[in-house]
């Protein structure tokens, strides 16, 4: 029996947000960008997340950013919306506004800081889903909020018609691989180095901030591993890993290691710019990885710093 297909595609870029030097949301670099990541080989977009910098821009901020990408990718591509806040209220009217703006699902994720119970996290996503017609992805990260979604809470909200997805960051493989065995859920990789080991057991893809910068080479290992090349997808994805460690695992966030790349504007504070000598190193990583899997990089449109106008890659 053939696998029913992903609900949001296979390869989504957890996309960052745009600013201009002088710290305003920038639709036209937003839209650029994520043109460039579709036709580069990103299936879907995950916008206002973590990485979107979804804590400091505003209601407002959030519907233009998405109505641009929307006007940028047409409506084939999903765009999946980040409405998730500490407030369940707050979440249901950004989730209504996400719907009213164009988007094709709801990131939404765990109450943070004020540490809910399980069942009050399960009343709160039920009441996220019963407040629009759009499938969510559930965003399970207790490392930020400080509180799992139990994979016995996600066996219950598995049954709700519009519970369709699960973004996975709670590094957890033997959980994960319980609740994809046990539900129709799609799990997606939320955390790159998971990327392939989830896929291997189940997994329907991945939400990816390295994304960004290198779509093609996270999407082939995807394909080598369904083409049957076991292989060679580990091959591949032992490639990205420098990357990966680099952009995530350094002690800066992985929107700062993002943008630093992309020359995509500033971040909003408290975030601080990468440093020259970390952006260095990052450029570094990047060309090493561009020279051993044979890929160009391809310029995301955005206006400034390494990706200005000429088609620069991202690296240089």
């Amino acid at each position: 029996m053939t696998a029913p297909a992903p609900p949001f595609g296979r390869v989504l870029c957890a996309m960052i947000t745009p600013f201009t030097a002088t710290g305003d949301l920038d639709p036209d670099a937003a839209g650029k960008h994520a043109a460039a990541l579709v036709a580069d080989g990103c299936d879907g977009l995950v916008l206002s997340g973590t990485t979107g910098e979804s804590p400091t821009t505003t209601d407002t901020e959030k519907t233009e950013l998405l109505r641009a990408v929307r006007a940028a990718v047409g409506a084939g591509v999903p765009i999946v919306a980040g409405v998730g806040s500490a407030d369940t209220r707050h979440t249901v009217a950004l989730a209504q506004q996400a719907e009213q703006a164009g988007a094709d699902g709801l990131l939404v994720v765990t109450p943070y800081y004020s540490r809910p119970p399980q069942a009050a996290v399960e009343a709160h996503f039920r009441r996220v889903a019963d407040a629009s017609g759009l499938p969510l992805m559930l965003y399970d990260i207790p490392g930020r909020t400080g509180t799992r979604i139990e994979p016995e809470t996600l066996l219950r909200l598995a049954e709700h018609p519009r519970i369709v997805a699960v973004k996975d960051c709670a590094y957890d493989l033997m959980g994960s691989t319980k609740v994809i065995g046990a539900t129709s859920l799609a799990y997606y990789s939320g955390c790159e180095e998971l990327n392939l080991p989830l896929y291997a057991v189940g997994a329907a893809g991945c939400v990816s901030t390295v994304a960004n910068v290198a779509p093609r080479q996270l999407r082939a290992v995807l394909d080598a591993f369904d083409a049957g090349d076991t292989a060679e997808a580990a091959r591949l994805n032992h490639l990205v890993l420098p990357l990966a460690e680099a952009m995530m695992g350094s002690g800066l966030p992985g929107t700062v290691t993002a943008k630093a790349l992309l020359g995509a504007g500033p971040v909003r504070e408290p975030l601080q710019p990468a440093g020259r000598g970390a952006t260095d190193g990052l450029r570094r990583i990047y060309r090493e990885l561009l020279a051993a899997t044979g890929r160009a990089g391809r310029s995301p449109g955005l206006s400034s710093g390494p990706c200005r106008a000429g088609g620069v890659r991202p690296a240089e």
